[in-house]
């Protein structure tokens, strides 16, 4: 379970969903059909079979098994192990057994089986797990022969109010079809991601969805059932799907030998606009990303974006806060180029940027165990946009970074955790781990902990 900034259960849905690439999918039951609303009863009558018919097969239930260590909740030392499992949903996107799933079915698991439409059954093996975007990809294990599989769409060309459905294995009862529409499109700020930008559908989804298909009229993937928000955990008709923009980009790592998703910078960041702030400009309304910060030498540096400019869109889609930045940028392969378009001084301009690598290295190994001072016991390394980006920091972030604390250490006697970042020493800036290394008591000590500094004297 995860809560939402409006305090609401967010209950993850188990369901997954894939890319099928050049495979032999078909081109849609209704493709290119024109959006007509139902104008007499017998429109009203329609069937979705068709669509069913084309997309179910390649909708499996996943049944996960694994084993997780449990420690004593006194003292924190390990008290043995229990059983864990897991049900979802996932989707063929490869002839060849390739699986789409939600990371958080899987995640943990030892023993994943994937049970087809028509009841056949394999053990899978993870190929790739994207805990950003809660994007697994699997591997079947002993097919012989071609399976069903759902095309990806990643055009986003979906409209709010397009009608959709939603295939999956909720509660564990068997594959389920369920009918909605679009409710909305772009929702960023749900608490369920930083680089997240969610496809909100009132078709009902439940717990054992998750991982599985929403699917257009065309029979096309459009997204993949993630997370519902809920009082009771059960559907009230606000889920989520991660696009299929994301869902592509996870499987082509996937199946091109990648064992981790690079995700590209613009290198900016920056604020909503305000209603206020857009009313003093003379705009219509408040709608663009104001740039606060532009990392020097990086992409945005490069392409000519400055403090103060309000970005508006990235290759032409709308841009209104920085989740939706992050998640525009991070559906591109490093080294693409992308248009970003911007107010200044009240007028529109196109930069054409190419997005990169984060720079530094994000391997959390390299951190070294301090042995004097009063953050001795301590293992810490000192942050990089890289590094502060894959711990699902601010990539901005500078500081010495907590990656562990020694048992019994002088670190732990004066309350450092893991996951502290250790900012000012005496009111100075810390950007490296050699001025930790034999700090005396004494010293006044800011640190940042989940988003919050605290400020105190260590003894």
């Amino acid at each position: 379970m995860k809560t939402s900034s409006v305090a609401l259960l967010l209950a993850l849905s188990l369901a997954a969903c894939g890319q099928a690439g050049d495979t032999s999918a078909q081109d849609g039951v209704f493709a290119g059909a024109e959006r007509v609303v139902p104008g007499d009863a017998l429109s009203m009558k329609a069937s979705f079979a068709p669509v069913v018919r084309e997309a179910a097969p390649a909708v499996v239930n996943i049944s996960a098994r694994g084993v997780q260590r449990v420690r004593d909740p006194f003292w924190g030392l390990p008290a043995g192990q229990r059983q864990t499992a897991s049900v979802g949903s996932g989707v063929i996107v490869r002839p060849n057994g390739v699986v789409v799933t939600n990371n958080h079915v899987i995640q943990g698991m030892s023993e994943i089986r994937v049970i087809l439409n028509d009841r056949r059954e394999f053990p899978a093996r993870v190929v790739l797990a994207d805990e950003r975007s809660d994007i697994a990809v699997l591997q079947l294990q002993g097919v012989d022969e071609a399976l069903p599989v759902l095309r990806i769409d990643d055009q986003e060309e979906q409209q709010v109010g397009d009608l959709v459905l939603a295939i999956g294995n909720p509660f564990g009862v068997g594959q389920t079809v369920t009918n909605g529409i679009i409710s909305a499109l772009n929702r960023t700020e749900t608490g369920i991601s930083d680089s997240g930008s969610f496809i909100q559908t009132d078709a009902a989804i439940n717990p054992g969805n998750s991982g599985g298909a929403l699917v257009d009229m065309d029979g096309d993937l459009i997204g993949i059932n993630t997370a519902i928000f809920s009082r009771t955990g059960t559907s009230s008709g606000v889920g989520f799907a991660v696009p299929a923009t994301m869902v592509k980009r996870v499987v082509d790592s996937a199946v091109g030998g990648a064992s981790a998703v690079i995700r590209p910078w613009l290198g900016v960041r920056g604020e909503s606009l305000s209603a206020d702030a857009a009313r003093s400009l003379g705009l219509e309304r408040p709608q663009g990303l104001v740039i606060t910060d532009v990392s020097g030498g990086g992409p945005g540096d490069r392409a000519g974006l400055e403090t103060g400019d309000i970005i508006t869109a990235v290759d032409g889609a709308e841009v209104n806060d920085q989740g939706g930045l992050n998640f525009r940028v991070g559906t591109r392969e490093p080294g693409s180029a992308v248009e970003v378009t911007v107010l200044r001084d009240g007028q529109p301009r196109t930069l054409r940027a190419r997005v990169e690598r984060l720079p530094g290295e994000a391997d959390v190994e390299r951190a070294v165990t301090l042995s004097r001072g009063v953050f001795a016991g301590a293992r810490v390394l000192a942050l990089n946009p890289a590094l502060a980006d894959s711990l699902g920091g601010n990539p901005f972030a500078s500081g010495v970074i907590v990656a562990g604390v020694e048992r019994g250490g002088y670190a732990q006697r004066t309350g450092l955790r893991g996951g502290d970042i250790i900012l000012l020493l005496n009111g100075r800036q810390v950007t490296a781990v050699d001025q930790l290394a034999a700090v005396p008591p004494g010293v006044e000590v800011t640190i940042e902990r989940r988003g919050q500094r605290l400020t105190g004297v260590v003894r």
